[in-house]
């Protein structure tokens, strides 16, 4: 008589769940431009979702604690003339965000950590290289200010923000539309997919394809690779009867898959999310009220369908948040900010303990903000692993950083040069603090000026109703 054995896991009992109302953003125009991103990007200070918006393209930046109803006269990010196709964080700056769009170019800006009072509209530099629409933006993940984009031009630029200067183009490469782009844990290589139905793996600095696969999944519709931390590559896609298939794979021997799964018949392109400190990934499929979860291990069958979260409303976009910006305290290990028609919803994937203790097997050290290069030191062909952090004291962002882009590349959080450029970098911090404090200023001003009048129009009712009273005793 045989037994089956449940397969042990921490990760079994995941479960996902919504937000209360209260903790939902409310009331914004979410994009409904017909691409395949994910329209959000959220790190541990800010959410940012790309909007409606006539006459041009752009986004709205909002707290994380701004939650509730929003404004709709709220300032945006507008800068672009064409539709916002992709934002991206900067894994080093959670002040700094990139933007790409129809109108061919990159845009990078800086978010104050105050609410501003107009619409963002000056990008700290706006990066043009590419001859069509860019639709994917991806930063490196150890490399200070270094940031891939793709275009429909069917290139791929790797950029110094610092400077604005363009590093690599990598223009040969692909035959076709490029589908999605992603580095690899220290960013040495990059694996892409293409409308050719190939998945390469790129050494970009080399400006060769280190190993590629035709056909890793049959169908015509558009395919999504990620690194895992074990150096494989997941992939989702279609086979050729349009059923949606996920797939592992090792680079070093690309002709059978490690694992090949076929999921259901839905045309909805999957999204991989993927937390290579529990190397769970997470599949949101656009227009689908689910989200997947699968664990990736060493054993067979490799990849392990762990559970879904399922609601009644579709998802247009997700925003995935970055470790260190997760609640340790009820271990919570992964957050999505699930887009609506007209707001956005946090979900929360959590593993049920018993404990209130720091659970160290669910938070090993994560990467934290702290980049482990310089941009030219990566150039030059040296690689290094992120810069970890630990999560037991919970995680607290840094100060706002100023992201100048100068020649040589300089942030205001590194020591300034020696000699006679101190007292011109001191000079330009603290003119930038002033115009800081004067906007701060003016705000408050203008919310008192809006408590007076409201005080005056609740005088003025009062002396009514009194006046009414006097009359009727007389």
């Amino acid at each position: 008589m045989s037994r089956r054995v449940v397969r042990q896991s921490k990760f079994r009992h995941v479960f996902g769940q919504a937000a209360k109302a209260d903790q939902a953003y409310e009331d914004i125009r979410v994009s409904k431009v017909t691409w395949d991103s994910s329209f959000c990007a959220v790190n541990p200070k800010f959410l940012a979702i790309i909007v409606e918006a006539g006459g041009g393209g752009a986004f709205i930046v909002l707290p994380l604690a701004k939650t509730g109803r929003v404004d709709k006269n709220y300032p945006l990010v507008t800068g672009h003339t064409a539709p916002v196709l992709d934002i991206d964080w900067c894994p080093h700056n959670d002040n700094v965000i990139a933007s790409a769009s129809d109108d061919t170019t990159i845009m990078v800006w800086q978010i104050p950590d105050y609410t501003p009072m107009r619409n963002i509209t000056e990008p700290i530099i706006t990066l043009e290289g590419h001859s069509k629409r860019v639709g994917i933006l991806c930063w490196h993940p150890t490399a200070r200010n270094v940031l891939l984009s793709a275009g429909s031009d069917n290139v791929i630029i790797i950029w110094n923000v610092g400077t604005g200067e363009a590093l690599l183009s990598l223009d040969d490469m692909h035959p076709d539309i490029i589908h999605s782009v992603c580095w690899n844990s220290n960013g040495s290589l990059l694996a892409t997919t293409c409308k050719d139905k190939t998945l390469r793996v790129i050494d970009p600095r080399k400006g060769q394809v280190v190993a590629e696969r035709f056909a890793a999944h049959e169908g015509m519709r558009p395919m999504r690779a990620i690194f895992t931390r074990q150096g494989h590559i997941f992939t989702t896609g279609f086979t050729r009867m349009s059923q949606r298939e996920l797939g592992l794979w090792d680079p070093n021997n690309f002709e059978e898959p490690v694992a090949l799964q076929e999921m259901d018949t839905s045309n909805g392109v999957l999204l991989p999310f993927y937390d290579s400190d529990s190397s769970i990934v997470y599949l949101c499929g656009k227009g689908d009220s689910s989200i997947r979860y699968f664990e990736i291990t060493d054993e067979p069958p490799f990849v392990h369908y762990l559970n879904t979260f399922s609601s009644k409303e579709p998802q247009r976009g997700v925003g995935f948040m970055p470790k260190r910006g997760l609640d340790v305290s009820k271990c919570e290990i992964a957050r999505f900010y699930k887009l609506h028609e007209r707001k956005c919803e946090p979900i929360v994937m959590t593993v049920p303990r018993k404990s209130d203790l720091f659970q160290d097997d669910l938070y090993p050290d994560t990467p934290g903000p702290e980049p482990a290069l310089e941009a030219d030191e990566w150039l030059s062909g040296q690689d290094a692993e992120p810069v970890l952090i630990s999560l037991r004291d919970g995680y607290v962002p840094p100060k706002h950083r100023e992201l100048r882009v100068t020649k040589p590349n300089i942030l205001d959080a590194r020591p300034p040069p020696s000699g006679p450029r101190r007292s011109q970098s001191a000079s330009d911090s603290s003119l930038t603090q002033q115009q800081h404090t004067l906007e701060r200023l003016l705000e408050e001003i203008k919310a008192l000026r809006e408590q007076v009048q409201a005080q005056d129009q609740r005088i003025t009712a009062l002396e009514n109703m009194l006046c009414e009273l006097v009359d009727g005793t007389d």
